[in-house]
């Protein structure tokens, strides 16, 4: 899958529960538009969007699944429980949080990415983090490969932003890690993605800028008035 993706744009096809196009078959039509433009893999929540999209497209597929605990922040595949459901979906590759915060139920980080790794070794995993110790940790769990989703999104990060400074914290990244790199938050424009390839990261994710009309409007709305 890593080859597949590289140096090319994946497409987040994501509607929660409260949004406007939240449903598995609008988000299949929404990964089949964003083949057609050319996308070169496809990000989405929970499996049955997953599975939706799977019947759609044959495109690589990153799953996660999004749910709060009340003992923990942690809401990106949080739990052994959300691997176990990821793994039916038939995704490539599951995407976890993997930052430096308290996860549910006393699971540790390591203990997660040990449980993937032996129970589907066949399902490639990302990190998604939020700082450069993020990184560091990551490099060292087993994972294949990270993201920088999650930055500006934690305690120790919430002044950060991806695109900040010509994407200066990426750049520490790319300079850590060990493994591919692959950029999201805040790539709102071709420019900017176009800007973080040539920066050397593995590939972009982009989301909400191509697939949440509600915010692009806004955007829209904000710059009219």
């Amino acid at each position: 899958m890593l080859n597949k993706i590289k140096n090319k744009l994946i497409v987040s096809c994501q509607a929660l529960d409260h949004e406007p196009l939240h449903s598995d078959f609008i988000m299949s039509k929404m990964a089949l538009a964003a083949l057609q433009g050319g996308a070169a893999g496809i990000r989405a929540n929970s499996v049955i969007d997953i599975k939706a999209i799977k019947k759609e497209v044959d495109l690589p597929v990153i799953g996660i699944i999004k749910r709060d605990y009340p003992d923990s922040k942690v809401f990106i595949t949080a739990t052994t429980k959300e691997i176990d459901e990821l793994a039916t979906s038939n995704c490539d590759m599951i995407a976890l949080d993997a930052t430096s915060r308290v996860r549910p139920n006393g699971q540790s980080l390591a203990e997660i990415v040990q449980y993937a790794k032996k129970t589907y070794p066949q399902i490639l995993l990302m990190a998604d983090v939020a700082t450069v110790e993020d990184v560091r940790v990551a490099n060292q769990l087993g994972f294949d490969c990270i993201s920088s989703t999650l930055i500006g999104y934690t305690e120790e990060s919430k002044n950060d932003s991806v695109a900040a400074d010509d994407f200066a914290i990426l750049r520490k990244m790319l300079a850590e890690s060990q493994l591919p790199l692959i950029a999201e938050g805040n790539i709102d424009t071709p420019e900017k993605a176009k800007r973080v390839l040539s920066l050397g990261v593995h590939s972009v994710v982009v989301g909400g800028a191509i697939t949440r009309p509600q915010l692009i409007t806004e955007k829209f709305v904000n710059a009219i008035e």
